[in-house]
């Protein structure tokens, strides 16, 4: 899954509400397989992200991924399977998950699950999530921004990988610490076509969470092309938590009281 119609999402900056206590019965979850199932050869540049960030194999340890959106109004918090990639979201005005077939709603939620399910978790699990399989590596031009230039990676997606194996990444790193600065996407949800049109994140607020780097905030730029210019607005996130023990195959199955979400025609 990929980073998918991110500026119709970034105005759904929702966030989260706490989650009630986990249960203490595993189930089905504890069966499945990490996302990530063979060991590759990663761009030497990207192996050292990896380590700048507390190392790709920690990562691969962990199971549930937690982290709140606040927002006055309706906050979320978003739980993730790191290995089934199954997910859910709660918020005051609805729930919405995926049980590993299909993203399903409760409540009023009026935007498109599909994308939205796991969006924000991707753009949270930068650089890890760039480790998983499927991913094309190749080079690219330096990102210069304020006098200082950000060597980069291109990540582009095999055929059938995600809703949108034509999207295209760019990871630009610190080349003194090789922690993640930047990262540049382009969106192909809609149309299914490939994009020109790059935009950029900046990754400048990092936390550490039981030894790896993660993102406490993330913020959107204005851009011209691969010129950057002033910050347009920045998400943060709250009570982040990662562990090794799953939750359980029934905390994302889809409650009697929720639809699975049909796209719209």
């Amino acid at each position: 899954m990929k980073l998918q119609l991110l500026l119709l999402s970034v105005t759904l900056f929702v966030c989260s509400c706490k989650q009630g206590a986990k249960e203490t019965t595993l189930e089905k979850s504890e069966e499945a397989t990490p996302v990530v199932t063979k060991e590759k050869e990663y761009p030497e540049g990207l192996d050292k992200v990896f380590a700048a960030h507390g190392g790709l194999g920690l990562w691969k340890q962990q199971r549930t991924l937690t982290f709140e959106i606040p927002k006055p109004e309706n906050p979320e918090t978003h739980t993730t399977d790191l290995w089934s990639r199954t997910d859910k979201i709660v918020s005051p005005s609805y729930t919405l998950g995926f049980d590993g077939k299909q993203p399903w709603v409760e409540g009023e939620y009026k935007g498109n699950a599909e994308f939205y399910h796991n969006l924000m978790f991707y753009f949270y699990a930068m650089p890890f999530i760039l480790g998983d399989d499927g991913i094309i590596y190749q080079d690219t031009d330096n990102l210069e921004f304020e006098g200082k230039s950000y060597p980069g990676i291109k990540i582009g997606y095999n055929s059938g990988v995600g809703t949108s194996p034509k999207d295209e990444y760019y990871l630009h790193y610190n080349p003194d610490t090789h922690i993640m600065e930047w990262l540049g996407y382009t969106v192909t949800y809609r149309t299914g076509e490939p994009s020109e049109n790059v935009k950029w994140i900046r990754y400048d607020d990092w936390k550490t969470v039981d030894g790896l780097l993660l993102p406490n905030s993330i913020s959107w730029y204005n851009y011209e092309g691969k010129h950057i210019k002033d910050k347009r607005n920045t998400v943060t996130f709250e009570n982040i938590s990662i562990s090794n023990v799953p939750q359980p195959t029934s905390f994302y199955a889809k409650p009697d009281t929720a639809v699975y979400y049909v796209k719209p025609e």
